[in-house]
C-alpha cells in the first residue's frame, strides 16, 4: 500500500482516537475531520481540522489542558 494511504489512513485513526479521548472527558468537536485539501496534493500530508467549538467548550479544553488532562 502506498505511503500516502498509510498517512491518511493513520491520521483516520488518530482522529477516531481523538475523539474517543474528548468524549471520555466531556467534551466534543463537532467539526473535527480530516482536511481534505491536505490530503488532495500530490504527496499528501494529511492535516487533521480540529474545528470550531462554542466558548464553554474551548474554555473547558483549556481547563483540562492546564490540569494536565482531567483525569
Amino acid at each position: 500500500m502506498p505511503t500516502e494511504k498509510l498517512d491518511i489512513r493513520a491520521a483516520e485513526e488518530t482522529i477516531l482516537t481523538l475523539r474517543d479521548a474528548l468524549t471520555a472527558v466531556g467534551l466534543s468537536l463537532p467539526s473535527l475531520s480530516l482536511d481534505s485539501a491536505s490530503c488532495a496534493r500530490d504527496v499528501p500530508a494529511p492535516l487533521i481540522d480540529l474545528g470550531r467549538c462554542d466558548v464553554d467548550t474551548a474554555q473547558r479544553l483549556v481547563s483540562l489542558i492546564r490540569s494536565g488532562g482531567g483525569g
